[in-house]
């Protein structure tokens, strides 16, 4: 399952998720979250395997197994939102999503997985702005990057699972970015899109090393306005000389990154200003769709050598 099958158009600011279900207990009654992730990232859907357990890991890793040669971790997404489910789930119902994050193979344990969903981004709030009804089946806000609302007033969740990944230190920190650079390589200000406040303070860390001064936004609807901020305070001519590059996520409620970067080409205030994306989703077409939004570059989060050696490509062209 890819993106490239959806028929997503480049541009249209869509994302397609697959509808999940997670099941709450509250006094002996079984009421069901909804939630979703981007098919984007999801390998396959799979019913639930027999597990060999692990020593010494947090609890919500319910196990790994063997799935064609490759051992993957499964996370009990329940567990992980510290929501109880009882004991009357249809273990019939129960599947595993496998998804890939930054490069990374892992299982998530659901209740249910319903359907496929396509929703707009600008449909998509970020979890900051979810009334605390919305919160209702007792989820962090901190574990949910976007909410939106669906038939007969339900609200779907838009958990933040990558932040998982980096729990378990399956990636490498952004903070090592330090070992590759003196942080003289570059000067300027750099603006940062990316909706996970995580996300933004490690990634800003990661730039900052490099010599840069951040600007931030939590999407792309803020990018642009936060760009237009800045041209109306600096000028063209200043505005060229100091902002030297723009570091995008994809995915973000409100505007993606694809949809921020069509819109910046078309400005000829914007449209020379180098953009390099910087996402979670690793495979070759969300390379390609970074290629024809206008994008100067692709990394996936994170390898700090790739990331460093692609900011200095594209400065250096």
């Amino acid at each position: 399952m890819s993106n490239k099958d959806n028929g997503i158009k480049l541009g249209s600011n869509e994302i397609e998720l697959v509808d999940f279900r997670i099941m709450k207990d509250i006094g002996g009654k079984n009421y069901e979250g909804i939630y979703g992730i981007n098919v984007a990232k999801v390998r396959e859907i799979i019913r639930l395997p027999k597990l060999t357990e692990l020593p010494g890991v947090p609890s919500f890793i319910e196990g790994i197994f063997d799935l064609r040669g490759v051992v993957i971790p499964v996370v009990n997404l329940s567990t992980w939102m510290s929501v109880s489910s009882g004991q009357s789930l249809d273990n019939k119902k129960i599947r595993v999503i496998i998804a890939e994050f930054n490069g990374v193979l892992i299982g998530f344990i659901v209740h249910e997985a319903k359907r496929i969903r396509r929703i707009n981004w600008k449909d998509i709030e970020p979890s900051s702005f979810a009334s605390a009804g919305d919160s209702a089946m007792g989820v962090e806000r901190s574990k949910i990057t976007g909410v939106t609302r669906i038939e007969n007033n339900s609200v779907l969740l838009i958990l933040d699972l990558e932040s998982i990944v980096q729990e378990l230190g399956l990636v490498q920190a952004p903070t090592e970015i330090d070992k590759l650079t003196d942080g003289h390589e570059f000067s300027g200000k750099a603006l940062l899109l990316d909706d996970s406040a995580t996300a933004r303070k490690a990634m800003k860390t990661a730039i900052e090393h490099m010599g840069f001064t951040v600007i931030e936004a939590i999407d792309g609807e803020d990018g642009l306005e936060v760009l237009e901020k800045v041209y109306k305070e600096y000028g063209q001519e200043r505005f060229d000389n100091e902002i030297k590059i723009v570091i995008s996520d994809i995915e973000m409620p409100r505007m993606d990154g694809f949809h921020f970067a069509s819109n910046l080409k078309k400005d000829d205030r914007f449209r020379k200003l180098p953009i390099l994306f910087n996402s979670s989703i690793s495979n070759d077409f969300a390379t390609e769709q970074g290629k024809e939004a206008g994008g100067d570059g692709y990394t996936v989060k994170f390898d700090p050598k790739k990331f460093y050696d692609e900011v200095s490509r594209i400065l250096k062209k």
